[in-house]
């Protein structure tokens, strides 16, 4: 064993818990001994399996981690994971075996410090060949790979998604292969990264969707974690080109989130290695842009930005890296991020932006909580450790919760709830808990007192749960905190509330957080016996006194919610007396708080409320269903924590009390009990849920009322007996721990001993917890036999005279006597030994052992008493079938009966729904009280003990190996015939029951389904229609269970799917019942969604036999057994293609059977289709389809049925993709053809080695020669970034398989194909299905016909175009929407299946074509206009652009001719746009052309030519990108073309009045001015520049800056929706151009842009500045505070434009000076203040008499102006803080109080903001308590100011809730300041001190209340409190007022 190296893993590592636990030191040896047979074992069964070509059965080596974590050495480690790498990346394993051996390996590899790479390396390339052929199939779009849990059906996915990216395929599978990479990363080579760079830069084509694969590529496999000596063979290799095109790029494509993803990894692994200083603006104002935060008035979103917004989690991780170092710019930017958006997280705001701001807030935390675990806590090891000089310090971490805390504060009650915020603060506690906790608790206590407000109450509470254990733990940072804990407690109880469920449940869960932490013992008598003590223990030590009186009021208030909770009191009459979800929540809420806090309590607060309980519960008489459980509860509870002192009083008592009751036999027979006979029953069942060795003073008692109890004729009386009965035998059988104390021992030792303040919050020791085992006694087991023998026997003898007709028995006898031994059953299955039999071998043959292996759970079976368990279910069986022969009505007896079977089969002392919801409850438990900084150990005792009681339970649960024996089958098939019920509830019952033991028994379902499958025959007479039910839903299984019509075995579809077919001509099934109908449907559809394609040839590598020989050579442990023979070996191999045969053979045998059922006359047309499904999910990319299938399919495509034509389109694509040709491929050097050199660096765009694949329209191949001697490159992506190592093109046409192949050259499913579409008749008859309408207005170009005909040309060239040509002719000449669309479809498919075509017959295709698509384009509509644009863009993907040269040429045929009118020149333009889109750079002539002819037409009066002529030069000037290392574009350049517009845009920029549009919708005749012509250019600009903001990656600032001037002009000011086209555009326009991403080099060209308008003569133009500013400022946040220069430039044009003569202007200055503000753009400084000031107190002219109307009323003076825009200012600074009162406001507000009686518009303005600033100071004044406490105050400013007082002195009445309020404030501010230096403000205005008698009443009112406050605690001694009166008076009297 020393040679082991043992694998800590707490969570599922019992075996190590065991080592250090002193009750079960008796188990340690035999369960060592046990483990290491059984690892060897299994091991080397591991090896056999391998070395014989079988690789299932790997489920024991989870099971074994599972229960004993990594018991293994670490050389068997190593081979293990070596040995899945090899499976996992087998090229043909069926995707669920792949799936199993990855789950494993991520498991074995996930604790990645246990293994370095020294330890282990593992290839790349298997990994990355798996996920290109899984995620990125070629096949699986065409139905020839099936994969499990798709999102869309094969069948109905588009055809361009076959390169979709990896997160549009949201399955099980990419998680799983996504995870396996990320735990297989750290181990890649170090030459990896290099090897990984060169094999996917050639795919960064950045306007491809190969862009997107590459970067997917790079986050998930590039290697981040290598050690600083390699970092130039890791990162430094990319992290520079990268980062470059990270920066580089805008408006947020797809991939940039991943680059996002890929450099928070990069940060996080190599903290300090990397210097992000320079990048840190950037990548603060991308994160803040990704928040899609509203800003701004009347703001649009780029719509990328709504889906492409980064993942929140990495943003986190990211930030969390950087954060440290000696710069410490990144705390700076994230204090300047939280200032920013801040005031979106108060709970008064809310939008679909809410729940990223939340995230945020709830993942930062613990980012920065794990950072420092792993920088101070985490032991090292191999992973690269952060530099010293990186590491977080103290000061990091304070400035880190400073910057965050007041978000977290505000969110605590935001719309979406508390549980944010709870967990942020949570983890904030951790770090800084004094500057955390004060606040949290400053809003708590007040809500404690509140009844008004119950959300406020539940948010806060939750919070304070989160930060429970900081606040109970004290420590150095927060010394004082556990002084709150008791305050908090008795504050709490009115929370226990039975007219509020939330807040009684939250009170519950808070009382019972803080009682889990702390022991509630008395501790005031260690004030006399030690005087070591600190004054935080004194004062902890005076509270304890009150822990009695806390726990006696809290039963009080429980007793209360009892009584209230009685079912006379909540329910009616009629009512139903089961228990509600919400009472059945209340209860475990009571019963588990009321346990904990009996649980912590000392001996003699015990004792009291033993008693107290006691009495409650024998002077009462409850009802036994809502209130009499919850008493019941409580008793249990006080019975468990002391079961002596407790069973004393209570087991007397009932025994008692119910012998009484029965002494007259006649009770016996009642069918109504009285009731205090049931409730002592119910009282009594409960008190015995104990330990075990307690109760055995009592058996006899007990017994005696079990005697008297279990045959009551009422069934609620034998119920409760049998409970009690149930009870007995768990309490003495089971395996539990017996105290749960968050201290060892409990809290029974003499305060000398033991100081319990000490152990406030304290965890558990993991290596000494000390835990008491109830471990069966002899005696015990002993009573138990006899419970059994005494009250479990005779009643199966009577069942079993029953059962052979030799005893009458009534059937509520039978269903007693059932509840008595199913009660038996559950109370003593961890006693009886699992059923015995003779296995079942036959089901499968093997050459392995399939013996079970046994699993030790702490308890040996005594075999020399009978196995109860196998009586009971003799006994069961028997009055199963004379139940069923002869009463099958009884459907109570046959409940009961389902019950017992289940747990016959798998009860062994847990049930596993119980286990998931106490695993599910410990892990909230766990997550809302762990100590994440420390680490995962630091657990309290309680939930440690918890912990290791669910491994126990987990290993009873594990019913190992599960052999299949006789017992079992019998049982099973008993179930079968119970699901095949005559009664629904009977079936559904049956079913659960059997789907359960169906997934249980291993190749059990081999044996089920033929039996299943009778009930189906057609020819069968004798089933019912309930029958061939259940043995539908029985085929259907559960939601999570085993579905037997899709098990994933040859051997089993090859029953199930023909028997499913052939059932409908079963008499059993009538398709007029929907729910049989449904039932089908719903069974199609799970096959449908759950197949995947089965494996038919399957072989085992020899790498993986090798490492399986290491592993059973292995010595740690030894196995003892000896090496397979290369005889076994070569038996195994050939069993294993013995086997590949057979699977062969089954499919094809399937295929013919299926033909067979689906061919059968009267088959109704239902299974018919479900047929045709199962036959389609047969195709397969490895074996070409039966002739038959292909003959069937090809002849379904002239079905009557649509859904038949559907499939079987689908299909034929399929097969045709099956039967393609191999064509040959030759390796090419791009420098050769293109006779330049390799570039030394990398150098993207176009170049001279890849100008050779432009578009020349003077070198376009138009000979056979020049066509052969052309290299065409398909894919549009090579050669753009750089080429690939190998790059490889087609040979030339002699090279390639044989066109123009007679009918004798072809195969012979090649000819089944030929001959049909060679058929005219068939052809027509086909074209004539596919041109008939679908779903009118909803049908679209179909991507499945695209591909038939695509197949049928590629396959067969152009033999089949002779019988086409005359339907494409007659279509394309007809307008009909759905004839369009068909021979779209067919064009498409014809262009592109033309591909490997010789030069003759492509020449003779465009012939053909060309006049085909001019009629097409002439006669297009809008209801086809989509489909050909989808045909040509189709057409025109992955094909080399001069293989295409006729298209494009005819496509560029003057497409705004005017023919036809503007609809079709849009749409001629939309089809273009298509095809050049489609070849992205190669083209670069073509744009060139294209946008040389639209220049002169940019003038276009109609609008939709217009938006298309917009969209159009969006794709044109694409291509122009300013990424890094890209060659400047040889397409269309931005800049060149806006020098050009701006020249005629002239006339509209030199003149200064407004610009109206005057151009009528309609093509003028003549000349037009240039005014008119400028308008109209100006309207397409718009177009073109709104198309653009989403789509293009790069905005060309510097250029089309010198637009805005323009468009401020233009775009209006009010919102008005009728304004015209022009202007509204212009509006949408620089909303979408102020989101634009600024670069530091273009913010003064953007500013002096800005300047340049706000002297602008036209105000509409100034005004717009302002709304144009606000936008762009908080979108480029960190770019601009980064510019000092900016900033004040920006300060400069706000502050000049306040004092605008304009009103309008003046306002909206002053609401974007707010929103500066309010994001801390910029600062509310003593210089703004000033200036304000003064502007305020310009002097305003004397008012002169004047005639209404005259001009001069309407012009304002100048001082008017300056003295309007001081208040505005001054408004503008208090509209900052919408939530919070600065030191500053109180100031400002009084300066505004000198101008109530100012003219208009100043009077307004101040009058607004007095009503802003009321709201505030009332805000400020308990942020806690609402504004309608202040309804009745006056709306004038000075008497908020001015509290009157009356005669007496005290404040009037109107006054008095502010009044309140004022002094709650001052008293908080007064003590924050004496201990917790909080800065004070208190706005007291100097109008106080002008009545003393206020100041006297005042502090006589603090006088008598100040106890009452719970920061009074926080005053030590008398020196604090005479510091708190002076403190207090000489605010009251100081003058000033602030």
């Amino acid at each position: 064993m020393d040679s082991l190296y043992i694998y800590i893993h707490i969570p599922s590592s019992l075996f190590f818990l065991l080592r250090k636990w002193e009750a079960w030191t008796f188990a340690e040896r035999y369960v060592s001994l046990k483990l290491e047979k059984r690892f060897s074992t299994d091991a080397s069964n591991m090896n056999k399996r391998i070395n014989l070509g079988r690789v299932k059965g790997f489920s024991w080596c989870s099971e074994y981690i599972r229960l004993y974590g990594r018991k293994f050495s670490k050389e068997d480690h190593v081979l293990f994971i070596k040995l899945l790498y090899e499976l996992v990346s087998i090229p043909k394993l069926e995707i669920s075996m792949m799936q199993g051996f990855a789950r494993l390996l991520i498991n074995l590899l996930k604790k990645k410090e246990l293994l370095s790479r020294d330890d282990l390396e593992l290839p790349w390339r298997p990994l990355y060949d798996m996920v290109e052929r899984i995620l990125y199939s070629k096949t699986e779009h065409l139905g020839l790979n099936w994969f499990p849990k798709n999102i869309v059906p094969s069948i109905l996915r588009d055809y361009k998604n076959h390169k979709r990216s990896i997160y549009r395929y949201h399955s099980s599978v990419e998680n799983v292969l996504k995870t396996l990479v990320k735990n297989c990363r750290p181990y890649f080579p170090e030459d990896a990264t290099a090897e990984m760079l060169e094999e996917w830069r050639p795919l960064m084509c950045p306007f491809d969707v190969t862009m997107q694969k590459a970067i997917t590529y790079f986050e998930i496999f590039l290697p981040t974690s290598l050690p600083p000596e390699l970092h130039h063979k890791g990162f430094k290799l990319w992290f520079d080109e990268l980062i470059g095109l990270w920066v580089s790029v805008q408006n947020l494509p797809q991939w940039e989130g991943q680059l996002v993803n890929l450099f928070a990894r990069l940060a996080t692994d190599n903290i300090g290695y990397i210097d992000w200083d320079p990048y840190v603006p950037k990548i603060f104002t991308r994160i803040l842009r990704s928040l899609n935060l509203p800003v701004g008035s009347n703001q649009v979103l780029v719509p990328r930005f709504l889906t492409n917004a980064y993942d929140i989690g990495h943003a986190v991780v990211w930030i969390t890296a950087m954060m440290g170092g000696p710069s410490k710019l990144v705390q700076k930017h994230l204090t300047g991020l939280f200032n920013s958006i801040a005031s979106f997280y108060h709970p008064s705001n809310n939008g679909r932006w809410l729940n990223k701001l939340m995230k945020l807030l709830q993942r930062l935390p613990n980012s920065v909580v794990r950072r420092l675990h792993r920088e101070r806590y985490k032991k090292a090891s191999w992973l690269t450790p952060v530099p010293e000089s990186h590491k977080l310090t103290d000061q990091d971490v304070t400035d880190f919760v400073q910057c965050i805390i007041q978000p977290v504060l505000l969110a605590m009650f935001s719309k979406t709830g508390s549980l944010e915020a709870a967990q942020a603060l949570q983890n904030l506690a951790l770090m800084r808990p004094e500057l955390v906790i004060p606040p949290v608790l400053e809003r708590t206590y007040p809500a404690l007192e509140t009844l008004t407000e119950p959300h406020q109450l539940t948010a806060t509470l939750s919070c304070v749960i989160g930060v429970a254990r900081s606040l109970v733990s004290g420590g150095k940072w927060f010394p004082e905190g556990p002084t709150h804990m008791l305050p908090l407690l008795m504050r709490a109880l009115p929370g226990v509330d039975p007219n509020d469920f939330s807040k009684c449940m939250i009170t519950f869960q808070f009382i019972a957080t803080f009682s889990t932490l702390v022991p509630l013992v008395d501790c005031s008598s260690v004030l006399q016996e030690r005087n070591d003590l600190t004054e935080v223990e004194k004062e902890l030590c005076s509270a304890t006194a009150e822990f009695e009186d806390f726990v006696l009021q809290f039963m009080d208030r429980c007793f209360g919610l009892i009584e209230s909770s009685t079912l006379e009191q909540t329910r009616e009459e009629t009512e139903t007396e089961k228990m509600t979800h919400l009472e059945s929540l209340v209860e475990l809420g009571l019963s588990s708080t009321f346990s904990t806090i009996l649980t912590q309590c000392s001996n003699e607060i015990f004792k009291v409320a033993l008693q107290k309980v006691f009495n409650f519960a024998v002077s009462n008489i409850f009802e036994t269903r809502v209130a009499g459980r919850m008493v019941a509860d409580m008793c249990r509870a006080a019975v468990k924590c002391c079961p002596v002192e407790s069973l004393k009083i209570f087991v007397p008592h009932c025994c008692s009390v119910i012998t009484q009751l029965t002494m007259n036999d006649d009770v016996l027979n009642d069918e109504e009990l009285d009731k205090e006979l049931l409730w002592n029953l119910q009282l009594l069942s409960e008190i015995t849920r104990v330990d075990g060795k307690k109760l055995l003073p009592y058996k006899e008692e007990l017994v005696k009322i079990l005697q008297r109890t279990l045959h009551l004729t009422c069934k609620q009386g034998y119920t409760l007996s049998c409970n009690l009965l149930h009870h007995l035998l768990r309490s003495t059988t089971l395996i539990y721990p017996t105290e749960y104390c968050s201290v060892p021992g409990g809290f029974n030792k003499p305060p000398s001993e033991y100081f319990p303040i000490k152990d406030w919050g304290k965890p558990g020791d993991l290596w000494n917890l000390g835990i008491q085992w109830h471990v069966p006694s002899h005696e015990e087991i002993t009573f138990a036999y006899y419970l059994l023998d005494s009250f479990l026997q005779p009643e199966l003898n009577k069942l079993q005279l029953y059962a052979n007709g030799e005893l009458e028995m009534s059937r509520d006898d039978v269903q007693q006597r059932l509840t008595i031994v199913h009660n038996c059953l559950i109370g003593s299955g961890n006693l009886l030994p699992p059923l015995k039999g003779e296995q079942i071998t036959h089901l499968v043959p093997s050459m392995v052992s399939l013996e079970e292996t046994k699993l030790y759970t702490g308890l040996d079976y005594d075999l020399s008493k009978e196995n109860h368990r196998e009586t009971i279910a003799r006994v069961i069986r028997k009055l199963l079938h004379h139940i069923l022969d002869n009463s099958e009505d009884d459907t109570k007896s046959l409940f009961l009966i389902i019950k017992i079977i289940g747990d016959l089969l798998q009860f062994q002392g847990s049930h596993k729904h119980e286990f998931d919801s106490r695993w599910k409850s410990f892990n909230l438990v766990k997550k809302s009280m762990e100590n994440r900084l420390q680490g995962k150990k630091q657990h309290i005792r309680a939930l440690l003990i918890d912990r290791v009681m669910l491994q126990h339970e987990l290993r009873t649960l594990t019913v190992e190996g599960c052999e299949y024996k006789k017992i079992h089958q019998d049982m099973i098939r008993d179930l079968l015939r119970l699901c095949t019920s005559s009664y629904g509830q009977v079936r559904n019952k049956a079913q659960q029951t059997f789907f359960t033991a169906l997934g249980t028994y291993t190749f059990c379902c081999r044996d089920i389904i033929p039996l299943v499958l009778e009930f189906l025959r057609p020819d069968r007479q004798d089933v019912t229609q309930q029958q061939f039910k259940g043995a539908l839903y029985c085929l259907l299984g559960n939601h999570s269970g085993v579905c037997l019509a899709n098990l994933h075995d040859w051997d089993c579809i090859v029953q199930t799917w023909p028997a499913i077919v052939s059932s409908g001509l079963s008499k059993a099934m009538s398709l007029e019942k929907p729910s049989i109908v449904r039932l089908f449907d719903d069974l199609a559809e799970k096959i449908h969604r759950q197949y995947e394609t089965i494996g038919l040839d399957f072989t085992v590598p020899q790498a993986c036999v090798a490492i399986g020989v290491l592993i059973q050579q292995s010595k740690y442990p030894s196995a003892n057994q000896p090496l397979l023979s290369s005889e076994e070996i070569q038996l195994g191999i050939k069993r294993q293609q013995e086997k590949n045969a057979e699977a062969l053979q089954n499919y094809e045998n399937l295929v013919h059977t299926l033909l067979d059922c689906v061919d059968q006359r009267n088959l109704p047309w239902k299974f018919e289709h479900i047929g045709i499904g199962f036959l389609s999910l047969l195709l397969r990319d490895d074996r070409v389809l039966p002739l038959r299938a292909i003959k069937f399919f090809v002849q379904s495509l002239n079905h009557d049925a649509i859904v038949v034509r559907k499939m079987a389109i689908s299909a034929v694509a399929g097969i045709l993709k099956q039967l393609k040709r191999t064509h040959k491929k030759l390796s090419i050097c791009p420098y050769e053809i293109s006779s330049t050199c390799k570039p030394s660096f990398i150098f993207a765009g176009d170049r001279p080695d890849n100008q050779w694949m432009h578009y020349d329209s003077k070198n376009i191949p138009r000979t056979k020669s020049e066509w052969e001697s052309s290299c065409f490159v398909e894919k549009t992506h090579w050669g753009y970034y750089t080429w690939p190592q190998n790059m490889v093109v087609y040979a030339p046409t002699e090279e390639q398989p044989k066109l123009g192949r007679n009918r004798e050259d072809m195969t012979e499913a090649e000819q089944i194909i030929f001959d049909h579409f060679s058929n005219p008749k068939f052809v027509e008859q086909l074209i004539n299905f596919l041109s008939l309408e679908d779903r009118k207005g909803k049908d679209k170009f179909n991507p499945r016909r695209f591909c038939l005909f695509k197949g049928v040309f590629r396959n067969f060239d152009d033999a089949f175009l002779p019988v086409l040509k005359p339907h494409l002719e007659r279509l394309v000449s007809d307008s009909h929407e759905s004839t369009q669309r068909c021979v779209a479809e067919i064009i498409a498919g014809l262009i592109r299946g033309s591909k490997h075509w010789t030069f003759e017959k492509v020449e003779r295709l465009w012939e053909l074509l060309c006049p085909l698509l001019r009629t097409a384009l002439g006669n297009i509509t809008v209801e086809t206009y989509n489909d050909w644009g989808t045909c040509i863009a189709t057409s025109c993907e992955s094909r080399d652009p001069r293989k295409l040269h006729w298209l494009f040429e005819l496509l560029l045929e003057s497409p705004l001719s005017g023919e036809g009118g503007s609809f079709v020149d849009a749409c001629r333009l939309y089809v273009l746009q298509g095809g050049l889109a489609q070849q992205e750079w190669r083209v670069p002539e073509l744009l060139h052309r294209l946008l040389k002819y639209l220049e002169p037409k940019l003038t276009q009066v109609y609008k939709n030519v217009r938006e298309r002529i917009g969209s159009v030069l969006t794709y044109i000037f694409m291509i122009d990108v300013s990424l890094p290392n890209t060659a400047p574009t040889k397409s269309p350049r931005v800049s060149e073309f806006t020098s050009r517009i701006l020249e005629k845009l002239k006339p509209l920029m030199d003149v200064d009045e407004e610009i109206q549009n005057h151009v009528m919708e309609e093509n003028g005749v003549g000349e037009e001015d240039e005014r008119t012509q400028g308008i109209k250019l100006l309207k397409t600009i718009l177009k073109w520049l709104m198309a653009s903001a989403g789509r293009s990656f790069s905005t060309a600032v510097t250029e089309q800056l010198q637009l805005l001037p323009l468009f401020f002009k233009i775009a209006p000011v009010e919102n008005d929706n009728s304004y015209d086209e022009l202007k509204r555009d212009a509006k949408l326009c620089l909303s979408l151009m102020s989101q634009g991403l600024l670069y530091p080099h273009q913010v003064p060209l953007v500013l002096q842009v800005l300047k340049q308008t706000a002297r602008s003569s036209s105000w509409h133009a100034r005004y717009t500045v302002l709304t144009y500013l606000q936008t762009m400022v908080f979108y480029n946040l960190f770019t601009f505070l980064n510019n000092e220069e900016a900033v004040k430039d920006i300060r400069w044009l706000v502050i000049s434009l306040l004092e605008d003569e304009q009103l309008e202007v003046r306002e909206m200055a002053a609401t974007t000076l707010s929103g500066l503000l309010q994001c801390s753009f910029l600062a509310m400084d003593s210089p703004m203040q000033i200036h304000f000031e003064q502007l305020c107190k310009t002097k305003l002219p004397k008012k002169r008499k004047r005639d209404p109307g005259t001009v001069g009323d309407t012009i304002p003076s100048a001082e008017l102006v300056n003295r309007h825009a001081g208040v505005l200012g001054i408004g503008a600074c208090i509209l900052s803080s919408p939530y919070d009162v600065p030191t500053w406001m109180p100031q400002l507000l009084m300066n505004l109080s000198a101008h109530l009686n100012d003219p208009q518009p100043i009077e307004n303005h101040r009058s607004k903001n007095f009503r802003i600033g009321r709201d505030l100071i009332c805000h400020l004044a308990n942020l806690d308590l609402k504004r309608n406490l202040y309804y009745k105050i006056s709306n004038k400013w000075s008497s908020n100011l001015y509290l009157k007082t009356s005669n007496e002195g005290e404040p009037a009445t109107l006054q008095s809730n502010l009044f309140h309020l004022w002094i709650s404030k001052i008293v908080r501010k007064c003590f924050q300041t004496l201990s917790l230096n909080f800065p004070i403000f208190l706005p007291i205005v100097s109008v106080w001190s002008q009545k003393n008698s206020f100041a006297i009443y005042l502090f006589s009112y603090l006088k008598k209340t100040i106890i009452t406050h719970p920061e009074f605690f926080l005053l030590q001694n008398k020196h604090s409190q005479q510091t708190f009166q002076l403190i207090l008076i000489s605010h009251i009297q100081d003058p000033s007022p602030s």
